[in-house]
């Protein structure tokens, strides 16, 4: 059982690492909302939004010039990690 919990949380993580890569494929390039990578990525989006939305709460993009950088993602991953860490 906790394998399998392990396993799963690790799946989480590089779900998670997918989605970050994605969202710079969607973002630099010029995908129509018919594309598969789109479509993956809004995906995606739905089921990793309702986890990062918390750590947006509490944690605002830092800002970089007129950009910001979103920092739920990598701090959504640490907290995974140590959790698998612990666990496993």
């Amino acid at each position: 059982m906790l394998t399998l919990v392990c396993g799963i949380l690790r799946l989480a993580i590089w779900v998670i690492i997918a989605w970050i890569v994605l969202s710079y494929v969607v973002s630099f390039g010029r995908l129509g909302y018919d594309h598969p990578v789109r479509r993956l990525y809004d995906g995606l989006s739905k089921a990793i939004e309702p986890f990062m939305r918390p750590i947006r709460s509490i944690i605002p993009p830092v800002r970089i010039g007129g950009a910001a950088l979103d920092l739920s993602p990598l701090i959504l991953i640490l907290g995974l990690n140590l959790l698998v860490m612990f666990l496993c």
